[in-house]
């Protein structure tokens, strides 16, 4: 794998949760949030990655030689949360049906601070490994001009 792959693959990875994250930050916005433009609560959004290969001429070369092949992540589709909305007695609310409940998102905030933190140490990761990356080539530039 040469400099530029291993650069994309972390480059693509930090779209990837850049991506969940807004997700996680529209969830936690909308966890009271009771009326859309579509009709009824907020419904919960989750990203859905996957892996897919990486195509240049030198990683076609590496990964016939290394039987292997690099890949990188993608956000293939963005999902609603099919959980049913939670429903709470509130008869004064504008909501309210006639029982007096009132049909809230399906956001658990704590669900939503830890996949914040998933998503964050995902995130530092992959900056650890383009340093990583360009330190290493800078220490190769080094090497070659003595």
């Amino acid at each position: 794998m040469d400099f530029f792959n291993s650069m994309n693959i972390s480059s693509s990875a930090l779209t990837a949760e850049r991506t969940r994250m807004n997700l996680i930050s529209s969830n936690l916005a909308n966890a009271n949030t009771t009326r859309t433009p579509e009709g009824g609560p907020y419904k919960r959004k989750d990203a859905v990655f996957s892996a897919t290969p990486v195509e240049s001429s030198f990683n076609r070369v590496l990964n016939s030689a290394a039987g292997q092949q690099s890949r990188q992540v993608e956000v293939t589709d963005i999902v609603e949360d099919k959980t049913p909305p939670r429903m709470q007695y509130e008869p004064g609310h504008p909501d309210a049906n006639a029982q007096g409940f009132v049909a809230m998102p399906n956001v658990n905030v704590v669900e939503e601070m830890a996949d914040m933190i998933s998503a964050s140490r995902s995130y530092e990761a992959n900056v650890t490994a383009v340093q990583a990356a360009k330190a290493m080539a800078l220490k190769t530039l080094e090497i070659s001009s003595k």
